[in-house]
């Protein structure tokens, strides 16, 4: 591999994993822009590839949150399975989707959700206080068909985008299953590495994940990603959300452009 290229996925890797631990959301929403415009990835091996990266750097999360006793399983597994069904469904239909179309989509989706970060913030506490006690669920079963219905959505969604959804499950987690936030982002992690690890499988069956790749950005974005969680404990979390928020819209529609054109 050329020294010039592998040196350009490393810094992708860095900076992906930067954006990961000072937001909590899924790396992909990076990595797809930056591997496209800057390495010349086709659409959908970027998108693979970016699964690959988000598995890599969330199952790292997932294991520290796990030994600290932040996950909760049973709600886990329910979501899981519904997303492992969704995701392979999504990968089906991003697959008919054309590539400036898809490209157009992705980009839109992230200007989208820097708009949501800009405007509601990153205080992720002051919203479990807000959302606790609001959903009461009859029963065990009406809790795990919601569970899985929610899944099988998110599933879908990071099959035709690649996005791991990972600030959607914890809005789930929180809003829906009443979670303490501790706990949901735990499981949040956990989550996405299942739901991402399905996806991942669907675009490496159609040959559109590269390995290598993979593996130096996905290994790059887990080391930083802890380095760069540990920092944003340390800053206003207004002042980081509109950092952040202003980073994703830029991105996108600087990619929508980038395809458009």
């Amino acid at each position: 591999m050329d020294v010039v290229l592998l040196l350009g996925m490393v810094l992708i890797g860095l900076f992906t994993g930067a954006v990961t631990g000072l937001t909590g959301a899924s790396g992909v929403m990076v990595v797809v822009p930056l591997v496209t415009m800057l390495l010349g990835f086709s659409i959908r091996e970027a998108i693979g590839t970016s699964l690959m990266v988000n598995v890599i750097s969330s199952l790292a999360i997932s294991i520290i949150y796990y030994r600290h006793g932040n996950i909760e399983v049973r709600s886990a597994f329910w979501i899981a399975l519904g997303s492992i069904v969704g995701a392979q469904l999504g990968t089906v239909f991003a697959g008919g989707i054309p590539e400036v179309g898809l490209s157009g989509t992705f980009g839109i989706f992230m200007v989208i959700m820097g708009a949501v970060i800009w405007k509601k913030g990153l205080n992720h506490e002051s919203i479990a206080k807000i959302a606790k006690g609001i959903v009461r669920f009859r029963g065990e079963a009406q809790r795990n068909v919601v569970c899985l219905v929610l899944g099988f959505a998110i599933g879908i969604m990071t099959g035709i985008l690649g996005a791991g959804g990972g600030g959607i499950i914890l809005l789930i987690l929180i809003f829906v299953l009443g979670f303490p936030i501790h706990l949901a982002i735990g499981t949040s992690s956990l989550l996405m590495t299942i739901t991402t690890l399905s996806g991942a499988i669907g675009y490496a069956m159609q040959g559109n994940i590269r390995l290598l790749p993979g593996l130096v950005l996905g290994i790059s974005a887990a080391g930083s990603g802890v380095l760069s969680a540990t920092f944003a404990n340390r800053v206003d979390e207004q002042v980081l959300s509109k950092v952040v928020g202003a980073v994703f819209m830029l991105l996108g529609v600087v990619m929508t452009a980038f395809y458009i054109a």
